[in-house]
């Protein structure tokens, strides 16, 4: 398998860029608008023919890229069913096999810090989003989030996962770039709740300020990053 894992500096987020070899169809997850120039350039460098970009979910702190890559490498849009941007060309639901050139990507319906949560599931590997971070869980106070509903998500989806499944988040701002199943179990001091109610209280008592692109960023993400 080709894998790439990109880094924007400005939002912690992490684009990922998978093929089954060079030369083949490409999809990918994630993808921030101003570094689009990137990824065509590493899209035409590894000869490959890129027919996805993804989103986790509408993201709050950077402006998404799908729009212009599917402008400018005329490739499909995607994100969850529940997503408010009605833009994509198409909406993926929960247990949905998304069938690519070499590889298949399964769909998790993963709720909680957004409504419209979702997780990417290869066959050693799981792309978590917001949902799972490396020693930590995303937000759950805006975008109806919902705390609950994360740790649900968690404890009954992701968890349940084999323990080597290698963890692939959507942000880090510690300068992790891999974690897996079983590494979070033990370590991630999130996941040390014991019961559902403990989890929600502790993230109802984050008290965190709104990301400071989001007021720009979620009205931009509803139009997949597309001004016009």
């Amino acid at each position: 398998m080709l894998f790439r894992q990109l880094f924007d500096n400005e939002s912690s987020t992490y684009t990922y860029l998978i093929a089954a070899d060079y030369g083949r169809e490409a999809v990918i997850i994630d993808p921030v608008k101003r570094n689009v120039h990137q990824y065509i350039k590493l899209v035409q460098e590894l000869d490959l023919t890129l027919v996805a970009a993804m989103d986790t979910h509408l993201h709050a702190d950077h402006i998404t890229g799908l729009g212009e890559l599917s402008k400018k490498m005329t490739c499909q849009s995607m994100m969850g069913m529940q997503s408010k941007a009605n833009c994509v060309s198409k909406k993926f639901n929960d247990n949905d096999i998304l069938k690519f050139d070499g590889f298949e990507i399964k769909v998790l319906y993963t709720p909680g810090h957004t409504d419209d949560s979702y997780c990417f599931l290869m066959h050693d590997r799981v792309f978590t989003g917001d949902t799972l971070l490396i020693r930590g869980t995303g937000r759950t106070d805006f975008q109806h989030g919902d705390a609950g509903l994360q740790y649900d998500s968690l404890h009954n989806r992701l968890l349940s996962l084999p323990p080597n499944t290698l963890v692939y988040p959507a942000h880090d701002y510690n300068g992790m770039t891999v974690s897996s199943i079983v590494e979070e179990k033990k370590y991630n001091p999130r996941l040390q709740m014991q019961t559902r109610e403990e989890y929600i209280g502790l993230m109802d008592g984050l008290n965190l300020p709104n990301p400071k692109m989001m007021d720009i960023a979620v009205p931009a993400n509803k139009k997949c990053g597309l001004s016009e």
